[in-house]
Parts: C-alpha cells; sequence; structure tokens
C-alpha cells in the first residue's frame, strides 16, 4: 500500500472514529440526561423536563452552528484568532469549503475543520447546555430555557471551548505560538475531554439559574428548614445513569480525536479504562459511605456517585495510572456528597438533580486532579508534541506527587477560576435580567398544579399523575417524608410538599 492509500485509510479510521464517538455523547448522554432528569423530579413536572431536554439538543444545534462553533475554533486560512475568541467561519462557511473534495484551502483541510470536527464539538455542545436542564427543573418557563440553550451554545460556552482547545486560545496547550510552548506558564491547561469546558461550565451555569430563580415553592418552610422533594423513579434514574455512563466511553476516549496510529489506539484504550475505575471507586464509596452512617441502601447516591467519578476523572483520563483512577473516584464521591449538602443545606440552593455538586465541583476536582497525579511519560505521549514542549520530563512539567513542580497545579487552577468567572458573569446577569422582566418563573397556581397538566396537552403515565405520599412522596425514598434529601437524614417529618407547603424563609416563589 503506498503512502497515499495509507494516509487515506488513516483519515477515514479517524473521521469514523470521531463520528461513532460523537454519536456515543449525543444519543445515549442526552437520553440519559432526559431520564436521569424525569426520573429525580416530582412525576406532575416529567413532561415538561423531558421536553427541555430535547429542546436542548435542537436550540443548541442551531445556536452551535450559527455562532458557537466560529467562536470556539474559527479563523482564516493560514492565519490564528486571538486569543479570547474565535472570528471566522460563521455558519460552517469555512467548513463548506474544506469539506469540498476540490478544495484549494492548503491551511488545514478536512482532516482538523471537516463536517464530522463540527458534529463532534456539538455534541460537546449539548451536554454543556443540558446539564442547566435538572437544576431549574419544576419551575423555570419555556421562554426563559429556550433563551439559555440558546446563549450558552451560541456564545458563552463556545468561548471557554476558544480558551482551552482551541490553537489560538490563551489557555489552551495547544498555542504553541510562544517559541513552541504555551502562552500560560508554557503549559496550558490538562483539560483531556473537558472537565472544565463542559462540566465546570454547565455546573456553574446551573448554580447561577437554580441560585436566581430561587427553590421550588415548599422546598424550605418559614424557618428555612429543608423539605422533602422526593423524585419520582428510581428506574428512571438507574437507567439515566447507565446510558450516561456509556456516553462516557464516547465523551473521554473520543477526545483523542485520532485512533488510526498505535501510539493513539494506546491513549484511547488508558482512557477507556480510567475512566471505568473512577467510576467504580466512586461508586462503591458513596455505597459504604452511605451504609456505615445509616445501615440502608442508597440506590440514588450510589447512582449519583458513579457520575461523580465520571466527570472527576474527565480531565485526566489520559495523563493517569489506573491506580490514580481509582483515587480520583474515591475522593470524587466525597466531593459530591460533602457539596451537594453545603449547596441544599447551607447556601439554600433548590437543585432538584444535584447538577451544581455533580458538575461544578467534581468538575473543579477533577480539573485539579492533573496537577497531582498526572504521570510524566503520559503527559509526554499526550501532550508533548503541543505547548508542554519536548521535554515533558526534564522541565518538570507533570504532578506534583510524582515531583513535579506546581505550574501544571496553578496552570489549573486558573483554568477553574477563570471558567467560574466568565460564566458566573455572564449566566447570572442572563438570569438576572430573565428574573426582572418576569420571564424566568412561571405563576405560583401553574407551578403547584405541575408543568404538564399547566403547559402540555397530556401529562406522564397515560395521562394520569402518579400518587404522592407526605413529603413530596412517592418515588424512591423511603419513610415517608422523614428525609431531606436522597443523602440526609432530617428530624422530625417534612411538610407536605405535595401541594406546595409553605414559601421559603429567602423568597421561595418570586
Amino acid at each position: 500500500m503506498d503512502g497515499t492509500a495509507k494516509a487515506e485509510v488513516s483519515l477515514s479510521l479517524d473521521v469514523a472514529f470521531l463520528l461513532f464517538s460523537a454519536y456515543l455523547v449525543f444519543g445515549p448522554m442526552q437520553l440519559g440526561f432526559a431520564l436521569l432528569c424525569a426520573g429525580a423530579i416530582r412525576s406532575k413536572n416529567s413532561m415538561n423536563v423531558l421536553m427541555k431536554n430535547i429542546l436542548d439538543a435542537c436550540t443548541g444545534a442551531i445556536g452551535f452552528y450559527l455562532f458557537g462553533y466560529a467562536f470556539a475554533f474559527g479563523h482564516k486560512a493560514n492565519e490564528t484568532s486571538n486569543a479570547f475568541i474565535g472570528d471566522y467561519n460563521f455558519a460552517l462557511s469555512y467548513t463548506t469549503q474544506v469539506s469540498n473534495v476540490n478544495s484549494a484551502v492548503s491551511y488545514d483541510g478536512f482532516a482538523t475543520q471537516g463536517w464530522h470536527v463540527f458534529f463532534f464539538q456539538w455534541s460537546f455542545c449539548a451536554a454543556a447546555t443540558t446539564i442547566v436542564s435538572g437544576a431549574v427543573a419544576e419551575r423555570c418557563t419555556f421562554q426563559a430555557y429556550l433563551a439559555y440553550a440558546f446563549f450558552i451554545s451560541s456564545f458563552v460556552y463556545p468561548v471557554v471551548v476558544h480558551w482551552v482547545w482551541s490553537p489560538s486560545g490563551w489557555l489552551s496547550a495547544f498555542n504553541t505560538s510562544r517559541d513552541g510552548y504555551a502562552l500560560i506558564l508554557g503549559t496550558g491547561a490538562i483539560d483531556f475531554a473537558g472537565g472544565g469546558v463542559v462540566h465546570v461550565t454547565g455546573g456553574m451555569a446551573a448554580l447561577m439559574g437554580a441560585w436566581i430563580i430561587g427553590p421550588r415553592i415548599g422546598r424550605f418552610d418559614a424557618s428555612g428548614k429543608v423539605n422533602e422533594m422526593k423524585g419520582h423513579s428510581a428506574t428512571l434514574v438507574v437507567m439515566g445513569t447507565f446510558l450516561l455512563w456509556f456516553g462516557f466511553y464516547g465523551f473521554n476516549p473520543g477526545s483523542n480525536l485520532t485512533i488510526a496510529t498505535t501510539s493513539s489506539a494506546i491513549v484511547v484504550s488508558r482512557v477507556a479504562v480510567t475512566t471505568t475505575l473512577s467510576a467504580g471507586a466512586a461508586g462503591l464509596t458513596g455505597l459504604i459511605w452511605r451504609y456505615m452512617r445509616t445501615s440502608t441502601w442508597d440506590t440514588v447516591l450510589v447512582c449519583n456517585c458513579c457520575l461523580a467519578g465520571l466527570v472527576g476523572i474527565t480531565c485526566s483520563c489520559s495523563v493517569v495510572e489506573p491506580w490514580a483512577a481509582l483515587i480520583c473516584g474515591f475522593v470524587a464521591a466525597f466531593v459530591f456528597i460533602g457539596f451537594e449538602y453545603v449547596v441544599l443545606f447551607k447556601m439554600k440552593i433548590d437543585d432538584p438533580v444535584s447538577a451544581v455538586g455533580l458538575h461544578l465541583f467534581c468538575g473543579i476536582w477533577g480539573l485539579l486532579f492533573p496537577g497531582l497525579l498526572a504521570q510524566p511519560d503520559y503527559v509526554a505521549d499526550v501532550y508533548g508534541a503541543y505547548g508542554f514542549g519536548p521535554n515533558v520530563q526534564g522541565s518538570k512539567k507533570f504532578g506534583i506527587l510524582y515531583g513535579g513542580h506546581g505550574q501544571v497545579l496553578l496552570c489549573q487552577l486558573i483554568e477553574a477560576a477563570s471558567i467560574c468567572t466568565w460564566v458566573g458573569i455572564m449566566m447570572g446577569a442572563f438570569f438576572a435580567l430573565l428574573k426582572a422582566a418576569k420571564r424566568l418563573r412561571v405563576p405560583v397556581d401553574q407551578e403547584l398544579a405541575g408543568l404538564d397538566v399547566s403547559k402540555h396537552t397530556n401529562e406522564a403515565y397515560n395521562g394520569a399523575i402518579m400518587p404522592t405520599a407526605a413529603g413530596g412522596g412517592g418515588g424512591y425514598g423511603s419513610n415517608g417524608g422523614d428525609r431531606t434529601s436522597a443523602f440526609y437524614t432530617g428530624a422530625g417529618p417534612a411538610a407536605d410538599t405535595s401541594t406546595g407547603g409553605g414559601h421559603a424563609a429567602n423568597g421561595g416563589y418570586d
């Protein structure tokens, strides 16, 4: 086989790998998000949250096509864009050129800018956008949610992508414009599959949305005590978890972008292993922690801890050893459990699906992890040809627990702080404007009745609202209403939130 034939086979294999990975990221993960969100909320709002998950994909596709992909990666042929935002290829104008068989574009053609690259990047955008749907579930208007989905997919998320993954981005390990080294600290950020780009971005947007929209009616009583509002289906939560886990095998291994060489195949395989081990370790940690505290098993907590492990390993999955992935998952479980408590009980933020603890705080933990345990040889394999320079070992650009200096960890901290600041300001202002215009939250009567009956032509479960028990009842919890969340036990019976209960001391519905 001559060189041209080998190159064509290699390109075809890489394109097929990237497309298949994108199918996994979009299909199983979007369905997993939808089922998880539906199961974690009350049945009277199931149809509504499922519709919003569908519209994430629809609205995000248009926003990312028109503006988002250009802001993320756009540049003119034979040129680079600025370090903050892309500036070319709106509505895939440049991609259309390089995807033409007879294209004369000489800089970076179909292999790096073709149709398949857009599709893969859009699947990640759809995942980031969907994270917010559960955090504002049961009280957000359709109009506000559509506007949010378009705004984050067309502008907020793409800017973060440009910083970290574009060859022109100021945080990017692929920006080697300064003597072969990255602009930021001579390393650039290690964010292999988007722990910061996707999960911290989506988690921070979820935090701002849930905080500004306010808690569901009855979530807190007049004294600020947390009332139980249990989700209605553990079955949907477990199904969603497995589908999300399956989708992570496109999300993490697919982020290598290539598989046609032996070295790239080794990286892809290693990523699949570390992804699996982190999820398994986190799930078992949550199981044992719950049993040691209460002598009971908590299915939903185990599901969320598995997802915490998957989120936590996303940044470092290509540069850590299998035993380190176990540590990552173990710690991620406690990060989730701890911050789930802080968000609900201390910050008094109502997040029905635990998106903030799961994506924001586990995402931040995942960002820090490469600075601790990035293995020198693996860093050289994955990033040595880019901003880390040719001598990773000699310059000690790896985890500090392997003897590396703190430069990598500092860069990871800078990424976390930058993303939180950017997304917090942009999404905070966006949700605040919608709230000021009285377009963010549904009226009280519609929230109490349920969005399915008030906003849709039919309700979940063949037109019949599922029965509820005291304390928001039904669902995957036991013991009536004596628990204040899926993970923590409260003292005394909770209020009957199925009919609204009382208003929160910090505002309730407003």
